[in-house]
């Protein structure tokens, strides 16, 4: 079974083709600059000639020209996979808010469309777009069945305690007011990974996913009891641009008394915060250097980030009553060093210990890099959203 797994963002499309179940990426690629000057297309296939790149630097005024600039790198009598658009069987969209109607991946039918368009506005920049992903896809590959596959999904599972919020009952109850957390197919595949490298049922784990956007897990026997986000995907730990947790009065103030709109406020939150609104950068390895040159803003936002990921470790795992193992994923938790030692580092009453030696030597695959003597397992998951999202659009149509 081919599965074409589209992440559709505003301006982009990450996307690969997996051939299903062998779990073999057949191409991938992504499409960037949607809309914007500058934008192109790059598609790499691996073929039993060796692997095939190419980049495309075209006019992309929309998602619907991006994908079929795709389809049109899939069919290629070169460097294409396939020799038609209906060799793509499934294709499994990444969209981010399910709300509760949404616990588990879901065949797109036109009564789901009209449930992942009335979630717009509890995620108006992602979802919208992964709405688009999907009805551009049933123009191009017209006999494949279309998924969903909810980044909210895996923490459905949280116990009201976890996900009710502290606010008159009626916002809930009428308008679907609570946690609902983010980045769950990460959460979901790493945990899964840590489980099997343990080699027991019964574990508790705290995954940290770490990229441009960040959130961690409290996960229990592999199920999620804990998430970091909320409502959105602004809150718990600094990230990229967002600036996490923070005082409500903030918001209050910078509206009251500075004269900012709330569209203002909620640009600044998004956009503006975080690492960038702290050193400049958002992208981490711009900041390490800065740091290594001991830039007192950048040493500042770096003992900052991974504060804030030790106090969440710690009060996750009070939740889970013990833990088993961390587990550090995604772009910045896989390969940012510095991080995953600032983090470890004074931990020992929770029994984390990092051996600096195993940090440091990097490599493939999942990674051990406590000490011998550390209670607490810390691994490296690399994470695979969409492979993730391909077994769990298999699964589906193969119960």
């Amino acid at each position: 079974m081919n599965i074409f797994v589209i992440n559709s963002g505003s301006s982009s499309i990450k996307y690969q083709l997996i051939s299903m179940p062998e779990a073999i990426v057949i191409c991938s690629g992504m499409v960037d600059r949607i809309g914007l000057e500058g934008a192109k297309v790059d598609y790499k296939a691996f073929l039993e000639s060796g692997e095939e790149r190419r980049t495309l630097e075209i006019p992309v005024p929309d998602h619907a020209a991006g994908l079929k600039a795709v389809a049109d790198l899939l069919t290629d009598a070169e460097v294409g996979v396939i020799s038609d658009p209906d060799q793509v069987h499934v294709v499994g969209h990444r969209v981010v808010h399910g709300g509760e109607e949404f616990s588990q991946t879901q065949l797109i039918t036109e009564e789901a469309k009209i449930k992942i368009r009335e979630l717009f506005p509890l995620a108006p920049l992602h979802n919208p777009a992964n709405y688009l992903g999907i009805e551009v896809a049933e123009t191009i590959f017209v006999k494949a069945k279309q998924v969903a596959v909810f980044d909210t999904a895996f923490h459905q599972t949280m116990p009201p305690v976890a996900f009710r919020m502290a606010i008159p009952n009626e916002f809930y109850e009428k308008h679907g007011i609570r946690a609902y957390g983010f980045h769950g197919t990460s959460h979901k595949y790493v945990s899964e990974k840590a489980i099997e490298f343990l080699g027991k049922a019964e574990t508790k784990i705290i995954t940290i996913h770490l990229g441009n956007g960040c959130s961690m897990a409290a996960v229990k026997d592999g199920k999620c009891i804990d998430t970091s986000m909320g409502l959105g995907p602004m809150n718990g730990l600094i990230m990229g641009t967002r600036a996490g947790d923070l005082d409500q009065s903030v918001i209050f103030h910078l509206v009251n008394q500075l004269g900012y709109t709330l569209d203002k406020v909620n640009g600044i939150l998004n956009k503006k915060s975080g690492m960038l609104g702290l050193t400049g950068f958002s992208d981490m390895r711009d900041i390490r250097k800065l740091y290594e040159e001991g830039e007192k803003a950048a040493v500042l936002a770096y003992d900052m980030y991974a504060y804030h990921i030790r106090k969440f470790i710690g009060s996750f795992a009070a939740v889970l009553n013990g833990l088993d193992a961390i587990v550090f994923t995604a772009g910045v938790g896989e390969n940012d060093v510095l991080t995953r030692k600032l983090v470890c580092q004074d931990m020992d009453f929770l029994g984390i210990r990092l051996d600096q030696g195993k940090n440091e030597a990097g490599g493939k695959g999942i990674r051990e890099i406590n000490a011998s003597d550390s209670p607490v397992k810390i691994l490296v998951i690399p994470t695979n959203e969409e492979l993730e999202i391909a077994r769990q659009c298999f699964g589906l149509l193969n119960d």
